[in-house]
């Protein structure tokens, strides 16, 4: 069984201000982005998991 990804805890899932609202930062092509909108996108090859605090844990 794969492992599913959630967009929520990646890297390129970000909050655009001019609409109000998180999305991949990613250029994805007709399909994918049809996957990225029905929540239906498992595995990402995009995929970077975000670890806010990785650059903290390398300064200790």
């Amino acid at each position: 069984m794969k492992e599913k990804t959630n967009c929520e805890y990646c890297s390129n899932y970000i909050y655009d201000e001019e609409y109000n609202c998180y999305g991949c930062d990613i250029y994805l092509d007709e399909d994918e982005m049809g996957k990225f909108l029905r929540n239906t996108y498992d595995n990402c090859p995009h995929f970077k998991f975000n670890d806010e605090y990785k650059i903290v844990r390398k300064q200790m």
